[in-house]
């Protein structure tokens, strides 16, 4: 006896049998029921959803010989010679090969004629898009008023295609795509009764691979059954579709973590080891990523009984939001870019390596951001005649607060002692000791009383402090190679003035002239005072920069300016930790002309960026290209004598460089 293939075996033979498709049985159901019926349907949806299935139990209903029912009983002439595809006044017919007017012209004449056996005659057109323009007008008059005993249904896959005056006349309904649990449930039946072992992850597998057709889903499943020799389980249907193991992605999601660019990479020669297709690596990293995401914004979405589940929520508890809503948008547009790299294998290891370019790299608590912490290190690594001189230098005071500290330290009579221990000259011996550098508190205090204490404070000179008692002479066996320079030229504090929000823009004193002197090899930069001389929107617009760096700097907000280090604030933290930082810390070096740190601060910006600047104007430029638009008297008699109108979109703003 021939073979009958599942999806031809399986077929539903009624309304009941019918899977994922509940919407449409409802209503044809109540049809039938209240003899309602239409003569044209139109089914739409994607191959294997049961177009042809709907159109072969419809036609049983309305030609069964126990009437016109819901429920046709399967067993008379009429509804098995409509499953055996016999019947006469049930017709069949394939658009795509007969899409002409002739054949649509011959299929017409027929239809007036009364059926030969059945109650109605049926017309069923599959894939009807297919027809030419010429056919389409050849049936609309017969669409539109057939005969009493004609039913037409048509199939299609794409209705965007069919002419709007022929979905007129037609009652349309639309097939979804089958879930993948819905699947999973006909298999687990179709295999018992078969009497075939199976294992229900290996089912999944296929569900997932079937892309919501049912159809498709039992051919894989007769290629499993070939593949397995009757034994499904989840390596061998794996095997067969060639699909990733999810604890290949796993391993990588760590690896990215961990920034470890050799296990990475690992996980993509495993890959090329395997044969596997790197285009569905990243569509299944994507669907783990999107899953994680949900993960962290819903709890208990995830299900039990996924085994990967304890595995998706511990990476999710370690990455951030914006890193998956990253990474998955890195991963959806490196799958279709694979076609345009030199193979598969670097288009997916790119991928990859672009997510961990993108990583935060792990960071104590307590320590600066991560793109300036080797650099503050450096900074901070005392010279071998600091170490030197150490020793016999007092242990710093206790840090209080930081208005208390700003207040000294604007009060004392060793002002300058901050841009001394900024530039690491060496001392006098009767300086007091340096201050340690600010914390990562929050600026706004210490901004705020250091204002307050350089309005209060006097204007007259301020001497050099007295040699203190605490702290004795350097000690006489100091490198000869460290030449004391000369005393920076005294500097007054201005006169009153309102203090100065520091969001806004910090302009400290004019700094002490430059004096250099011979330090040894290895000693820290000299930080002198940085002085921004114009809003920080201008100057981030006009800077030399380009890429994420330039995106750093125009929508970065200006807080203001702690010794030799420039706070900004960014709204993302991934921002603020990308390779643009360093790049952004070496042009302002070179716009200021002395060292600069750079540390960032997260929170709500506001207008001051340049990103919002330009915006700002782009938004009056086409505010005023809309408004000489309405205006022009040309447009204005063009829409008066013609009845026409503006399309807002439609209207651009002429720049300068156009003109």
């Amino acid at each position: 006896m021939t073979y009958l293939v599942l999806a031809r075996k399986w077929r539903p033979r009624s309304f009941e049998t019918l899977v994922g498709q509940e919407h449409v049985v409802r209503a044809l159901t109540h049809a039938l029921t209240t003899q309602r019926l239409h003569h044209a349907w139109l089914f739409t949806g994607t191959r294997g959803v049961g177009k042809t299935t709907l159109s072969r139990i419809l036609a049983k209903s309305l030609n069964c010989e126990t009437g016109i029912t819901a429920t046709p009983c399967g067993q008379c002439q009429a509804c098995k010679e409509i499953d055996s595809g016999r019947f006469v006044d049930y017709l069949e017919l394939d658009a795509a090969s007969n899409r002409g007017v002739d054949e649509m012209t011959q299929l017409l004449e027929q239809a007036v004629y009364s059926p030969t056996s059945g109650r109605f005659k049926v017309y069923m057109i599959d894939e009807v898009h297919m027809l030419t323009g010429h056919a389409f007008n050849a049936m609309l008059k017969t669409l539109e008023e057939p005969p009493p005993h004609v039913k037409f249904i048509l199939a299609t896959t794409d209705p965007q295609k069919i002419p709007v005056t022929v979905l007129s006349r037609c009652l349309q309904f639309n097939l979804k795509q089958m879930p993948p649990d819905a699947i999973v449930g006909h298999l687990e039946r179709v295999l018992g009764d078969e009497q075939l072992p199976f294992e229900v992850p290996a089912l999944r597998l296929i569900g997932q691979a079937a892309r919501g057709s049912m159809r498709d889903a039992l051919s894989l499943t007769d290629q499993a059954i070939a593949y397995s020799a009757g034994n499904l389980t989840e390596e061998a249907v794996r095997g067969m579709l060639g699909t990733i193991d999810q604890r290949h992605l796993v391993r990588l999601l760590e690896a990215i973590r961990a920034a470890d660019g050799a296990a990475v990479v690992g996980v993509a020669d495993e890959l090329a080891a395997r044969s596997l297709s790197y285009a569905g690596a990243l569509a299944d990293l994507a669907v783990m990523l999107s899953r994680m995401s949900m993960a962290q914004r819903v709890p208990g979405v995830l299900p039990g009984d996924d085994p990967l589940a304890a595995d998706m929520l511990g990476l999710a508890g370690q990455f951030s939001a914006d890193e998956l809503q990253l990474f998955y948008s890195i991963a959806v547009h490196s799958r279709a870019e694979l076609a345009l790299a030199p193979d598969e294998y670097a288009g997916f290891v790119m991928a990859c390596l672009r997510m961990l370019a993108f990583t935060a790299e792990p960071q104590p608590a307590e320590s600066a951001p991560a793109p300036a912490a080797s650099r503050s290190a450096a900074l901070k690594a005392p010279s071998p005649a600091a170490a030197a001189v150490a020793p016999a230098m007092p242990a710093p005071p206790v840090r209080q607060s930081a208005a208390a500290e700003a207040l000294a330290a604007a009060r004392s009579v060793s002002a300058p002692a901050g841009r001394r221990e900024a530039r690491r000259e060496p001392a006098p011996a009767s300086a007091a000791p340096p201050p340690a550098m600010p914390s990562a508190e929050p600026l706004e205090p210490r901004q705020a009383a250091a204002n307050e204490a350089r309005a209060q404070a006097p204007v007259d000179p301020i001497p050099d402090p007295p040699q203190s008692a605490a702290a004795p002479a350097p000690a006489q066996t100091a490198p000869a190679a460290i030449v004391p320079a000369a005393p920076p030229p005294e500097t007054r504090l201005a006169p009153e003035r309102p203090a100065r929000s520091p969001a806004v823009s910090a302009e400290p004193a004019a700094p002490p002239a430059a004096t250099r002197v011979n330090a040894p090899r290895g000693a820290p930069a000299a930080f002198g005072a940085i002085a921004l001389t114009e809003p920080w929107a201008a100057l981030a617009a006009r800077l030399p920069i380009k890429g994420i760096a330039a995106q750093l700097a125009q929508q970065s907000e200006w807080v203001g300016v702690e010794g030799g280090t420039v706070v900004l604030r960014v709204a993302t933290r991934t921002l603020a930790e990308g390779a643009g930082v360093e790049r952004l810390r070496s042009v302002l070096e070179t716009h200021f002309g002395t060292p600069v740190r750079l540390r960032f601060e997260i929170g709500r910006t506001g207008d001051a960026t340049a990103f919002a600047v330009a915006e700002s104007e782009r938004q009056a430029r086409q505010d005023a290209a809309e408004q000489a638009i309405q205006a022009d008297p040309f447009v204005r008699e063009l829409l008066d004598q013609f009845g026409g109108q503006i399309v807002p979109d439609s209207i651009r703003p002429v720049s300068n460089a156009s003109k």
